[in-house]
């Protein structure tokens, strides 16, 4: 028993200093990669400054020093639609009165008491679809 106790220890401590080496490996890899991503990066913004030189807009709009549209002046805001209200993702906003009139459509046969279509009907099957 003494002897596969020692046996098992011993083998715990090997796999442990296997792994070890292993994270020192790695970490040592990672930060190698990390280092070209940072040369990488320095080298496209050096680059970047000429090239946005080149592009110039075609508006006479404001522009930030990155040479993104300065959402502050007018010429840069986009223009909303009007008349149908829509949610941030797009979709038109069913809380508003003009959305709901496009969607509302009246079943054809019997409705239920709380004015839902009674599905037992054929008519109202074949609307659903």
């Amino acid at each position: 028993m003494k002897k596969t106790f020692i046996a098992s220890l011993a083998a715990l401590f090997i796999a442990a200093g296997v792994s070890a080496q292993t994270d020192v490996k790695a970490k040592a890899a990672r930060k190698e990669k990390a280092n070209v991503a940072v040369s990488e990066k320095k080298l496209v913004k050096q680059e970047s400054p000429a090239i946005k030189q080149q592009v110039a807009p075609a508006s006479a709009a404001p522009m930030k020093k990155d040479g993104t549209p300065d959402k502050r002046y007018k010429e840069n805001k986009e223009v909303k639609q009007a008349g149908v209200p829509l949610k941030k993702d797009g979709t038109p906003d069913m809380r508003y009165k003009e959305n709901k009139a496009n969607t509302t459509a009246k079943p054809v046969g019997p409705l239920k008491k709380d004015g839902t279509p009674d599905m037992r009907h054929k008519e109202n099957k074949a609307a659903a679809k």
